[in-house]
């Protein structure tokens, strides 16, 4: 092991060890990748690509090149690991993100750092050389929802069936009605995204409509989502947006629904209800799971607050 003589103390040191940043670099470190991340975060704002591969890749693949280019530590891929959380701790009051979005988005940014780490060490070769192939190798990836021709199909559709403790025409007496808010949400829908807080409209007949007022979520005003009956028919109804002002539009932009059931026996039904949407965060390998997880749970609870009559219950079976 490489040894060299402390000046003061007159001891030996590993080389290792005294390669290591001293505490207070990691802090100035620290400080410059959080700000450089929060720049970049406000630029792309401004600039409307807030919901891009920009954002959710060049934004970690710029902290982990600031925090691989610091003093050496024992492994470039430690370094940036250890690096992350604290920036994003850092970044977070910054950029003015609720906790939802880092949330969301904090798995992606140690995605990104440990790439870039991984192979930076395992080429062991000049950091400066390895970490400019590696920044060019992931830079296409961050113009996903910049550049059109690099932008996947966001159009997207989940469907749901559950079984539902009513007769056919008590199903279609609940569609009927206003949309009931005061159900539960799912666990997940209550993590921080924007709560439905009042709801009216009723009829099944074509142009009816539905409109319901959504809470604000980070510093944005309440929203209304308007749609209306586009089809209707016995044993089934489809509905389309009118408009959308909820702040919903950040994670999907609903397109519409549709809705059909069908009698299981004298007092059950089976209802499905398939949402169609747009995915609005990018990359799509990373937020189509995570979105289409969401639409799911919200199409389980249309089902169990929509077509299901006051009193009664939704059995969740798959067809």
């Amino acid at each position: 092991m490489d040894e060299r003589v402390n000046e003061e103390a007159g001891e030996p040191v590993s080389a290792g060890t005294a390669s290591r940043p001293a505490p207070q670099w990691w802090v100035v470190v620290l400080v410059v990748a959080s700000g450089a991340a929060a720049l970049f975060y406000e630029i792309l704002m401004h600039g409307a690509f807030g919901h891009t591969a920009a954002m959710f890749i060049g934004v970690p693949l710029i902290l982990s090149v600031i925090l691989a280019l610091t003093p050496k530590a024992k492994t470039v891929t430690g370094g940036i690991i250890k690096g992350i959380t604290p920036a994003l701790l850092i970044a977070a009051p910054l950029v003015g993100e609720g906790y939802l979005c880092i949330l969301m988005a904090s798995p992606l940014f140690y995605v990104v750092g440990l790439a870039v780490g991984l192979i930076i060490d395992g080429f062991r070769g000049r950091r400066s050389t390895t970490l400019s192939c590696v920044t060019l190798l992931l830079l296409p990836m961050c113009f996903e929802g910049v550049v059109p021709q690099l932008t996947w199909n966001r159009a997207q559709s989940v469907t749901v069936t559950e079984t539902v403790d009513a007769t056919a025409d008590g199903v279609a007496a609940a569609l009927g009605e206003s949309p009931r808010v005061g159900v539960r949400l799912p666990a997940f829908l209550r993590i921080g995204f924007p709560q439905p807080l009042e709801a009216y409209g009723e009829g099944l007949g074509a142009g009816a409509k539905r409109t319901i007022h959504f809470a604000g979520a980070e510093g944005n005003p309440p929203g209304d989502l308007v749609m209306r009956v586009a089809e209707s028919e016995p044993g089934r109804v489809r509905f389309e947006t009118v408009s959308d002002a909820s702040k919903l539009t950040q994670w999907v932009r609903w397109s519409g629904s549709d809705v059909s059931w069908e009698p299981v026996d004298g007092g059950h039904t089976r209802v499905t209800w398939t949402v169609r949407f747009e995915r609005q965060l990018d990359p799509a390998w990373y937020f189509t799971p995570m979105e289409r997880a969401a639409v799911h749970e919200a199409a389980k609870f249309l089902i169990a607050a929509n077509a299901t009559p006051a009193g009664a219950k939704a059995e969740g079976r798959q067809p």
